[in-house]
């Protein structure tokens, strides 16, 4: 298992309350960074599924798109601004 990988999917930017606090994900290991480092809960359900998806990404049993689609539903979850970027 390497995170280190660089297994993209089109990024997702969160926006949260404090205007200097935006970023940019496209790997795993940006999204457990952004996860576990910057919401505001951590023991919903959606962001349980994110957390679990990022090490699923990374051991290769789950897709990149359905970890970005798991981001984006935690965000909703703990009421941080999600925008998905389309390439």
């Amino acid at each position: 298992m390497e995170w280190d990988t660089p297994i993209e999917f089109a990024p997702v930017i969160l926006m949260f309350k404090d205007p200097d606090r935006v970023f940019s994900i496209r790997t795993a290991m940006g999204a457990a960074n952004a996860l576990i480092r910057e919401f505001p809960c951590d023991d919903g359900e959606e962001f349980l599924l994110a957390i679990k998806l990022c090490l699923d990404v990374v051991k290769g049993t789950a897709d990149p798109e359905q970890l970005r689609a798991a981001i984006i539903r935690a965000a909703e979850e703990a009421g941080v601004t999600a925008i998905a970027v389309l390439h």
